[in-house]
């Protein structure tokens, strides 16, 4: 009898506990998917927006294609690596300012973020004016150069357009109200397809025509998240324009300029990629292939930057709660969950790699090379599946300067070495260049998953506390 009930509680409290931990994990699971799900489809049709340009230049040569190769996979991820960096700090602050309900910061944070976006953007100009004379220093074809040098100037809106794209995302981000962000992204991808083929196909106004609906594509989702937050759908964190928006800027200058250090080193990586690839013989044929291909894992990199938003979210909230535990909790489910779908993908990936380059060419020589690198892509995305999560856990927690010292030893200094030797020295050309960079990417990723398992996480959120309570009090003087 006595056996008997001490058994029963035993098992009941095992079951008890059971239930509890899947409720746990099911209720993370939902707050994650609150915010990764429409980020998600929010970067895949920004991810689809270029496709869809790509895929129309593509129809109409190969030096066009290459060119806008270049442009994207060097010019734009020069800039969006640049400037998403440096709104990474924004996002830092207004999670855990959200997170210890200090809800009015965060207008005055998305203030500051749009002024020093601009000045960057300022700085950038001279890149995309002299794009030209820029590639043919850096040893591209000359007629690729050229073509480059007249796309550029056609992006020079897609850039400016960032500064409000960036910035609102991670405002809205931070209240987990970015689900009209993912509504705006897909009406402008569906704008642009249409408007892409009339101005293209129908009207045949050629790059120019492909230009003005990606320019379009872009600046129509601004326009709607501007609308949502000045209508009062935010009304806790949009209080209106504001002075103090003016005020302090140079400790939030130097928390961006290290958050875009973080992300610039990482997106910047890939534009090194290409560059190193110009350099070889028949390397028209080699960049139109591993352009497609970065574009395809940019797809996959797209999904995993949705769940390093759902990171910087979740624990930046939960540091500016006091909650260690849930911090740690978050982390776990949202690797899992990333990893998970990198594994899938590795396999689609790999069963369908004969296939995917006529997705973007009539050319059977870039398709075969598609082909014939398409191992390799299926690596980088499964690996890409569980990088970006902890870069968001870094810049939830905001620990983008000591990332960027990371991301120079395991990039820099091991990735783009190896993968020269590779590529030139041991003749594998374009493989060998990926696959050193893909050993770059591998100890980047180990680094970060030893920095996240050993880190003191009770004295991240006094971290955070002693951040809030510094902007706060600066605000209220």
């Amino acid at each position: 009898m006595g056996s008997n009930t001490g058994e029963t509680p035993s098992a009941g409290n095992g079951i008890i506990q059971d239930e509890s931990f899947k409720h746990r994990i099911w209720n993370e699971s939902k707050k994650i998917w609150v915010v990764a799900g429409p980020a998600i489809l929010t970067r895949c049709s920004t991810s689809g927006a270029n496709a869809i340009t790509q895929a129309f230049i593509g129809h109409i040569g190969t030096t066009e294609l290459a060119a806008f190769a270049l442009i994207v996979t060097v010019l734009m991820r020069f800039a969006t690596g640049l400037l998403l960096g440096m709104s990474s700090g924004l996002e830092t602050l207004c999670g855990q300012a959200y997170g210890a309900r200090q809800y009015h910061m965060l207008g005055i944070f998305l203030q500051r973020s749009w002024l020093i976006l601009a000045l960057s953007s300022i700085l950038l100009l001279p890149f995309f004016v002299f794009a030209t004379p820029i590639f043919k220093v850096l040893g591209q074809e000359e007629s690729i150069s050229d073509m480059a040098g007249t796309l550029s100037l056609w992006f020079i809106p897609v850039m400016y357009s960032y500064i409000t794209s960036f910035s609102c995302q991670m405002f809205l981000q931070a209240q987990s109200k970015n689900k009209i962000i993912s509504y705006l992204a897909a009406f402008s991808l569906c704008i642009h397809v249409l408007l892409s083929w009339l101005l293209t196909v129908e009207y045949r106004f050629g790059i120019a025509g492909v230009a003005i609906s990606n320019i379009l594509a872009y600046w129509i989702p601004n326009i709607g998240q501007l609308a949502f937050i000045f209508s009062g759908r935010c009304k806790e964190t949009w209080k209106g324009f504001s002075m103090l928006a003016f005020k302090d800027l140079w400790p939030v200058i130097k928390l961006s300029v290290s958050a875009g250090a973080m992300l610039c080193l990482e997106v910047w990586y890939n534009s090194v990629l290409i560059l190193l690839t110009g350099r070889f013989k028949n390397s028209e044929v080699e960049i139109d292939a591993l352009s497609i291909c970065l574009n395809i894992s940019g797809w996959e990199i797209m999904v995993a930057f949705g769940f390093l938003a759902a990171a910087s979210v979740r624990i930046s909230n939960e540091l500016g709660s006091g909650d260690p535990k849930a911090a740690k909790f978050s982390i776990a489910v949202i690797v899992i969950t990333s990893f998970s779908i990198g594994i899938l993908l590795f396999i689609v990936c790999i069963f369908l790699r004969e296939q995917l380059g006529y997705i973007f060419t009539k050319s059977p020589e870039v398709a075969a090379e598609v082909a014939h690198l398409s191992p390799l892509l299926a690596f980088s995305m499964l690996m890409n599946s569980v990088q970006p999560v902890l870069s968001g856990v870094a810049i939830g927690a905001g620990w983008q300067s000591s990332v960027v010292f990371v991301n120079i030893g395991s990039y820099y200094l091991i990735g783009i070495p190896f993968g020269a030797i590779l590529g030139y020295v041991f003749n594998l050309h374009v493989m060998g260049v990926w696959i050193g960079m893909l050993i770059g990417t591998l100890i980047q990723t180990i680094i970060l998953i030893t920095l996240t398992c050993k880190t003191d996480w009770d004295k991240q959120v006094s971290i955070a506390k002693t951040r809030v309570n510094k902007w706060l009090a600066e605000a209220t003087e």
